[in-house]
C-alpha cells in the first residue's frame, strides 16, 4: 500500500475497492450513531493554501468522528513556498502530527511535502487533481447503481483538476469516459496519454455536448474558472455557455443518468437549477460521501 494519498495513479484497483468497501462500513456505523474511533489519540494537520468549506468541514468532522482531532492551517499560517520551505513544513509537521493533509496551489509542492514527510500525506487538492473527490464521486454512483459495469461518465467542462483525476481513475476501473472540453481546454495530455496505454477503459476527448452525453450514465460537469482564474472569468463563460448541462443537454442523456457536480457550483454557469436541484441530481449525496470515503483514506493510510 502507499505510504501517501496523492493521485489516485498510485493505487491499484485492489486498493481502491478496499477503500470503498470501508467507506461503506464507516457510513453505516455514522448514520446508526456507532462509535468507530479507529484514530483515537491521533491527530491531523489541515494545510490550506486554497480555501474550500467542504474540504475543511469534511476532513475536521470525519477526524472527530474517527476520534482523533484536525487543526486547520489557514493560507495566512502556512505561506507554503513562500515563507518558508516545503520540505521544512513537511519535516516540521511530521513531529507533531501523525498525518497531514494539504490543499495547495502548485502539484510539485504537494510532491515535495510527501517526499519529506515522515508521515502519509493526503492531497486535498492542487492544480493538476482533485483525487479525494473522485474517490467520492465514483463510490456515489457505486451506492446508487450497485455496481460499476458498463458504466459510461461524460465529464462536461474544462480539462481541469478533477477532469484529471477522472482521467486518472479511467487507467484502474473500466469504464467509458468522454471528456467534453472546448478546443484549446482538454485536460493534461500526459495524463491522458498514460491512461489510454493502461488499455483498462474507453476514453474520448470530444467537444460536442450532445454527442458526448448520449447513453451516458453519469453527466458530470465542474466549474469553468477555477480559483485562480478569477480573470478569465468572463472570457471562460462565453466559451463554455455551450456546455452547460442544462435540461435540454440531459434530454439527449439516458433517461435514468445522474447528474453530479463537485461544487461550489456557480447555478446558472455551467449547471442550471431546475438540473442540480432536480431528481436526476445526486450532487448532494457526493458532497457528503466525501467525508466517508476520506475517513477510509484516513483509516486506511494510518493502519497501513
Amino acid at each position: 500500500m502507499h505510504k501517501d494519498f496523492i493521485s489516485i495513479a498510485d493505487y491499484t484497483k485492489e486498493e481502491i475497492e478496499a477503500i470503498f468497501d470501508l467507506s461503506a462500513e464507516l457510513k453505516e456505523k455514522t448514520k446508526r450513531g456507532e462509535a468507530h474511533h479507529l484514530c483515537k489519540g491521533k491527530s491531523m494537520s489541515m494545510i490550506f493554501a486554497k480555501p474550500s468549506a467542504r474540504t475543511r468541514v469534511s476532513f475536521e468532522t470525519g477526524m472527530y468522528q474517527l476520534g482523533g482531532y484536525a487543526l486547520y492551517l489557514s493560507p495566512n499560517d502556512i505561506g507554503i513556498g513562500k515563507r518558508e520551505a516545503v520540505k521544512d513544513i513537511a519535516r516540521v509537521l511530521s513531529r507533531y502530527n501523525d498525518i497531514i493533509m494539504a490543499r495547495l496551489f502548485e502539484h510539485k509542492h504537494m510532491e515535495e511535502l510527501a517526499e519529506y514527510a515522515t508521515v502519509p500525506v493526503i492531497n486535498g487538492l492542487t492544480d493538476y487533481n482533485h483525487p479525494c473527490q473522485i474517490m467520492a464521486d465514483i463510490f456515489t454512483v457505486r451506492e446508487h447503481r450497485g455496481h460499476l459495469d458498463n458504466l459510461k461518465i461524460t465529464y462536461i467542462g474544462d480539462g481541469n483538476n478533477v477532469a484529471n483525476s477522472w482521467i486518472n481513475l479511467a487507467a484502474k476501473l473500466p469504464m467509458h469516459l468522454v471528456i467534453c472540453s472546448p478546443s484549446g481546454y482538454e485536460p493534461h495530455a500526459g495524463t491522458l496519454a498514460a491512461a489510454r496505454q493502461a488499455g483498462i477503459s474507453t476514453i474520448e476527448v470530444i467537444s460536442d455536448p450532445k454527442a458526448a452525453v448520449k447513453e451516458a450514465d453519469v453527466v458530470y460537469t465542474d466549474v469553468w474558472a477555477s480559483m485562480g482564474q478569477e480573470a478569465e472569468a468572463a472570457q471562460r463563460r462565453k466559451i463554455f455557455m455551450p456546455y452547460q448541462v442544462n435540461s435540454d443537454l440531459m434530454s439527449h442523456a439516458r433517461r435514468d443518468a445522474y447528474v453530479m457536480h463537485c461544487l461550489p457550483a456557480h447555478r446558472g454557469d455551467e449547471i442550471t437549477d431546475e438540473v442540480i436541484d432536480g431528481a436526476q441530481s445526486i450532487v448532494f449525496d457526493e458532497a457528503e460521501n466525501r467525508m466517508h470515503v476520506q475517513k477510509a483514506i484516513i483509516v486506511t493510510l494510518l493502519n497501513k
